[in-house]
């Protein structure tokens, strides 16, 4: 399968109960960080990674995702009337001209392996990308997904980005076992979703970012409902190990886990310290601030 990657998955369904009750009317992910949604930086992560179709699976409650994409006619004739040149132009390039936009509802929330599976009819039979906007992944140089499209066009198979975490915090992630690693590669040889720390056979996780063949499509629509009842995309990633290899990859970059009040506050700091006009200031303020404690 040598097909370019040209599509990205964003399943963007979630309720975002660990935050509410912020997230009671708003997206989790249109929480900013610092002066951008989450799910802008996804998407640019994608555009960076030479991907032109941004395919949205979307809940009942998400419209506001849908609008940040989407035109904004009054606004910008606005800004232009005012002259407003620089954020006028900040605003249009959200969305670059060459990149569309496709938003899918998924009725029922049955997880990560069924929202990927909504995306079957625009992606065909085609390898794409899956990101998950909880995990925002800082690399100035790159981008995780552009790290990962470049091996798959010198491998041409699923591969799936990795971290080492600490092995008390394995439930909370799917692991896997792989082979002796190779610049950053590894063959998976195990996948398991959430285990307890004494039952993982890593502390290998994997995060939100994937490249998968089309053939996992085939691999869902089977799988049945796994941990939390849920149909897990591990699950059918475990099945797909049967047919083609799948590669576990250790990205460059720094991953803030925003799926977590913590992990959100994190990366709203780091962030901050890395915009160059906000940088002198912000810093001044926290060293202040520790003074204090």
């Amino acid at each position: 399968m040598s097909k370019k990657i040209t599509k990205a998955v964003f399943p963007v369904a979630g309720l975002g109960t660990r935050f509410l009750p912020a997230t009671k009317g708003i997206p989790k992910e249109m929480l900013p960080i610092v002066d951008k949604p989450l799910i802008q930086y996804a998407v640019e992560e994608a555009i960076a990674a030479g991907i032109d179709t941004m395919i949205f699976i979307t809940g009942r409650s998400k419209n506001a995702i849908m609008d940040h994409f989407d035109k904004a006619y009054e606004l910008e004739t606005e800004l232009e009337a005012r002259n407003k040149t620089e954020i006028l132009k900040l605003i249009k390039d959200i969305v670059p001209s060459h990149v569309s936009c496709i938003f899918i509802r998924q009725a029922e929330a049955l997880g990560l392996g069924h929202a990927v599976y909504c995306a079957r009819p625009v992606v065909g039979d085609e390898p794409f990308a899956v990101i998950l906007a909880d995990d925002l992944i800082e690399d100035a140089n790159r981008g995780c997904m552009a790290q990962m499209v470049k091996l798959y066009e010198q491998k041409h198979t699923s591969i799936l980005g990795v971290e080492r975490v600490d092995p008390s915090e394995t439930g909370s992630y799917g692991i896997v076992k792989t082979g002796n690693f190779s610049e950053k590669s590894a063959s998976i040889e195990i996948i398991v979703e959430k285990p307890k720390p004494a039952e993982a056979p890593s502390n290998l996780a994997v995060v939100g970012r994937y490249i998968l063949t089309p053939a996992i499509f085939d691999k869902i629509k089977k799988t049945g409902r796994g941990a939390g009842g849920e149909i897990q995309l591990t699950d059918a990633i475990a099945d797909l190990l049967n047919d083609e290899p799948v590669l576990a990859y250790e990205f460059e970059g720094t991953r803030y886990d925003c799926g977590t009040k913590l992990g959100f506050l994190i990366a709203n700091v780091e962030l901050a310290l890395l915009n160059s006009e906000l940088k002198e200031g912000f810093l001044a303020y926290l060293k202040a601030l520790t003074k204090k404690f």
